[in-house]
């Protein structure tokens, strides 16, 4: 609602409109009820309204009451005409009129098929409060930090339980830790429409990826092993290589196996690079360096 060109009393009316409507409004779906005093419509429906939000409340729905005549202005804004007028937020924006629905059962109708809608998550944090955090807990991953980086993530998916990044940063950092069997937990605890999410599927690969972390002893004998020129052996040591943090290494391997025979096990080593990027992610600059030795390899 725009502010521009208001006197001191809209300006006031907007501010509380924005409190008490569209903030509750950007993480649950907001009913909103326009009533006066002396309205004998609205004192029967405001029963049903109250009784519903209630029921309702563990699902993300609140109840917000506009009085149009201590509220003119705000009332003007939806151009209501007439009283009651029920209508239905979410962020900010009307979803639906719900003035015809006189009854539990028609209400709760009406917000069945919005609630089955709108992505609302009842405590959940709006995305954009969580960016910075997300940011932050990518860049301590980044420098190593994976405990730390975990901690972060754990405190983020507190906030957002169905944000993506937040709970496939949580499983990549675990897998970074070392911490596998937790990862696994946490994987096992994930809302059921985040299965398919990009950024779950990208933590995945870097679990499994990271499960074949050797110890220093197994990793200097598979690197002994790869250069009598076996592919395979190769492979082996490459996939040890990146899960003990030697992506350098492991990119030079795949990449030479690459040149000189990409078709070998059905372009094995080409699959296991390109899963590497992926759980890495295409916007780190090692990922990049190396994406442009392969297209060369590929297509120079």
């Amino acid at each position: 609602m725009a502010s521009l060109g208001l006197n001191l009393e809209e300006q006031k009316a907007v501010d509380r409109f924005r409190k008490n409507v569209v903030e509750p409004s950007m993480t649950s779906l907001v009913i909103l009820d326009f009533w006066a005093e002396w309205c004998g419509p609205c004192k029967s429906l405001a029963p049903v309204l109250e009784r519903v939000a209630a029921e309702y409340a563990d699902k993300g729905v609140v109840l917000a009451k506009i009085n149009v005549d201590e509220e003119q202005f705000i009332a003007a804004q939806f151009q209501v005409r007439s009283i009651p007028t029920v209508y239905a937020l979410f962020q900010g924006q009307p979803v639906a009129d719900l003035t015809q629905a006189r009854s539990d059962g028609q209400l709760k109708a009406m917000l069945d098929q919005l609630l089955a809608k709108l992505p609302i998550h009842p405590g959940e944090a709006p995305a954009q409060d969580i960016a910075p955090l997300l940011a932050m807990a990518e860049e301590v991953l980044a420098s190593g930090d994976a405990a730390r980086a975990a901690g972060i993530y754990a405190q983020i998916t507190e906030m957002a339980p169905h944000d993506g990044a937040a709970q496939g940063g949580l499983v990549r950092a675990l897998a970074a830790a070392g911490e596998f069997e937790a990862a696994d937990a946490a994987l096992g605890a994930l809302p059921g429409e985040l299965a398919n999410d990009p950024e779950v599927l990208r933590a995945r690969t870097a679990l499994d990826l990271a499960r074949n972390k050797p110890e220093d002893s197994q990793l200097a004998a598979l690197r002994a092993a790869a250069e009598g020129g076996d592919m395979a052996a190769r492979l082996a040591y490459a996939e040890a290589a990146f899960a003990a943090g030697e992506r350098d290494a492991a990119a030079d391997v795949l990449l030479a196996m690459i040149t000189e025979d990409r078709a070998w096990q059905d372009g094995a080593a080409r699959a296991r690079l390109l899963q590497m990027f992926e759980a890495v992610g295409l916007e780190d600059p090692w990922v990049a360096a190396a994406r442009r030795r392969l297209s060369l390899i590929l297509f120079g």
